[in-house]
């Protein structure tokens, strides 16, 4: 999974995002198990129920997730809790403009004022998507009846 092809990004980088981004996770994960918990640890270090997937590899999933939009069937409840963890922590860091090191953007706001310096046009692209509405059952009433 960490194939370019997979994640998108080089072997390198994903282990400077990593360690990057590895201590700001794990200081969000103790900010929330200290509030769960309402003060300090009260157990040794490593005690307690241990993550299914570790950190790199929440990391990855994510990462093959945003790139190819695949859908996951297997262990999809951890999947999906990973990819619900790691998104925000992704989109903090910012998106890194190429051929610019060092700018990034973190907002909508941030891309706008970007454009509009380096005289870039954007064209906002979308597409309409129609459902249509699921047919609810209600008990006692038949579907296309009339009640006279």
């Amino acid at each position: 999974m960490s194939h370019p092809a997979f994640c998108g990004i080089s072997g390198p980088h994903l282990g400077e995002l990593a360690a990057e981004r590895g201590a700001r996770w794990e200081a969000r994960c103790e900010s929330a198990r200290h509030e769960r918990r309402g003060g300090v640890r009260l157990r040794e270090a490593g005690d307690g129920p241990k993550y299914g997937l570790v950190f790199v590899d929440r990391l990855l999933a994510t990462l093959v997730h945003l790139r190819t939009g695949l859908t996951y069937e297997v262990g999809s409840s951890t999947i999906s809790r990973a990819i619900c963890e790691m998104r925000p922590l992704l989109a903090a860091r910012g998106f890194a403009v190429p051929d610019r090191p060092g700018v990034r953007l973190g907002t909508l706001e941030d891309v706008f004022a970007y454009a509009e310096a380096e005289h870039i046009t954007l064209r906002i692209v979308g597409r309409l998507s129609l459902t249509r509405p699921r047919a609810r059952h209600i008990p006692g009433v038949v579907a296309g009846a009339t009640a006279d």
